[in-house]
């Protein structure tokens, strides 16, 4: 079952996990071919946007707030060589900061030459709910180009309720089993009724583990804390680079403290002045533009199943719709010792994950072959499995109950009702064919949660703030180029970098430009002319 929400890239293993890689649940997505033309400029995105702008928090810190920044934190050994840990404190509510804290996990990476570090460089790998302190030790600590690792301590903290920060958990492995392989396609009212019985499951649970902190994970909060933690370092500015909803988070921090910004990289960016139902309808086209993309190449290969030479990817889509459909009525084998079988959910979900990376494009068609022609399905669990988070004991991170947790507080639901969902349908189908339906069913989620949004859709000006690199990749699944355009608009620095290719996000993923790019702004401030192209 998919849950709405932005996937992100980490660097945990596979590429895709997580936004998102994790991948996870569901989404937000780009009006492809049916939205408004893709020659629009940024300027055309902000104004045909009419939101309220993000106001900027005033420049001195209220007296309230004075320990938090005079906290030092005690750096420990974190168990993994190279890296360090420690606990910060953050107030559970900004709003009255003498009513308790909520502690935050914080890692770093010292700079591999002291004598010339620039200060700290902040990484998020997005999710919401993808674990900072996991992406850092397993991934940017030691995978980023070794000039930036020279120069700078890469430092992480896991956002409020997620992994390491007093996590929220919602359901035991046995129920987040049952969880992923509910019917998000139902025939009927009494299917319709099952997906909502689940998804109301599911917030009483996250309601009863955490029901104070539950109304304190926005993305507004989780920036305040990066600011709080950029002066316990020692920062006069914050230099950061996020990916996927890393860059709402990352673009959250520069509108509230414009002057406190220094060099960001926003890499897969999304849109902030988009409603939940427009984003995860941006989002559906961007996973069927990645799909048109990956049975382009499928097709030209001996062994695709979705067809050979000559078969469109539309053609492949009907196939690979097709095949989902049997799986609704007939789940088949897949060798899992806890006795899953791969339902319809579970298959749509493996083969989103391998969206993600074109890398992954030999794994989901050896799995698709497996599964449609000898009836296993046990390779499009294990991508299914990937994009949760599932271990192999059976359990789950906490990444998508952080996930719904963050997003239907920062938003109102998409969907308000199983009728409402059933009148969007038909965009949602147009945007994809393969993914349209699954995907409108997993909006409905936010609908259901036990604490009201405190987040509207908005603008981020940044008035102010210096150059912001803004990344978008043409054919991003998750976050759509589209978005990446209109946040750089919006920002009152932003320079946009695009990446035509494939995959989610750029940074790391093999384009020397975009990387050299990156490169020269964060070690020398360099920032590109905005609309640079890379490939």
């Amino acid at each position: 079952m998919h849950t709405r929400r932005t996937l992100r890239r980490t660097r945990t293993g596979t590429a895709a996990t997580r936004l998102a890689p994790l991948l996870a649940a569901l989404l937000v997505t780009a009006c492809s071919a049916q939205g408004p033309s893709s020659t629009a400029g940024p300027a055309a995105e902000e104004k045909r946007t009419a939101v309220p702008a993000l106001v900027a928090l005033p420049r001195s810190t209220p007296s309230a707030l004075a320990p938090y920044y005079g906290q030092k934190l005690r750096w420990r050994d974190c168990g993994v060589p190279g890296f360090q840990c420690a606990t910060m404190k953050a107030p559970l509510d900004y709003a009255e900061p003498s009513g308790g804290d909520v502690r935050l996990a914080v890692a770093r990476k010292k700079a591999t030459d002291p004598g010339r570090r620039l200060g700290s460089l902040l990484v998020n790998p997005g999710g919401p709910g993808g674990s900072a302190v996991g992406y850092l030790q397993q991934y940017a600590g030691i995978g980023y180009p070794a000039e930036v690792r020279a120069r700078y301590d890469i430092v992480a903290v896991d956002p409020r309720g997620v992994a390491r920060s007093e996590p929220v958990e919602c359901l035991d492995g046995p129920k987040m089993d049952a969880y992923t392989q509910t019917d998000v396609t139902p025939d009927d009212g009494r299917e319709a009724d099952v997906l909502v019985d689940a998804y109301k499951r599911f917030a009483d649970g996250c309601r009863a583990d955490a029901p104070k902190l539950l109304r304190h994970v926005s993305t507004v909060e989780a920036a305040r804390d990066m600011d709080i933690l950029r002066a316990v370092l020692g920062d006069p500015k914050l230099t950061y680079v996020g990916a996927s909803y890393g860059t709402f988070l990352g673009a959250t921090y520069a509108g509230l403290f414009p002057d406190r910004t220094g060099r960001l990289v926003l890499d897969g960016a999304m849109d902030p002045s988009l409603p939940a139902r427009r984003l995860n309808l941006e989002q559906t086209a961007g996973f069927e533009t990645a799909f048109r993309s990956f049975a382009e190449d499928c097709v030209r290969r001996a062994d695709c199943p979705l067809g050979g030479r000559g078969t469109t990817p539309a053609r492949a889509g009907q196939t690979l719709k097709a095949f989902f459909d049997r799986l609704d009525t007939r789940p088949i084998p897949a060798g899992d010792s806890a006795g899953r079988q791969l339902t319809e959910s579970l298959a749509t979900t493996g083969v989103i994950t391998a969206m993600y990376d074109e890398g992954a494009w030999q794994q989901l068609r050896e799995a698709l072959a497996s599964a449609m022609r000898r009836n296993d399905g046990a390779a499009l669990l294990t991508l299914s499995d990937s994009y949760y988070e599932r271990e192999p004991s059976g359990g789950y991170s906490n990444l998508m109950s952080a996930n719904a947790a963050v997003n239907c507080l920062d938003l109102p639901a998409a969907f308000a009702s199983p009728q409402e969902v059933r009148e969007g349908l038909p965009a949602f189908e147009k945007a994809s064919p393969v993914f349209g339906e699954s995907l409108a069913w997993a909006s409905l989620n936010c609908a259901y949660w036990p604490v009201k949004p405190t987040g509207e859709p908005h603008r981020i000006k940044a008035q102010g703030a210096p150059p912001i690199l803004v990344v978008g990749t043409t054919r991003d699944p998750a976050t759509p180029y589209r978005w990446a355009r209109s946040l750089a608009g919006q920002l009152s620095s932003g320079r946009l970098l695009t990446y035509d290719g494939d995959g989610h996000t750029a940074y790391g993923r093999g384009s020397s430009c975009v990387d050299s790019t990156i490169n020269a702004y964060l070690l020398r401030g360099t920032a590109p002319a905005d609309g640079k192209r890379c490939s």
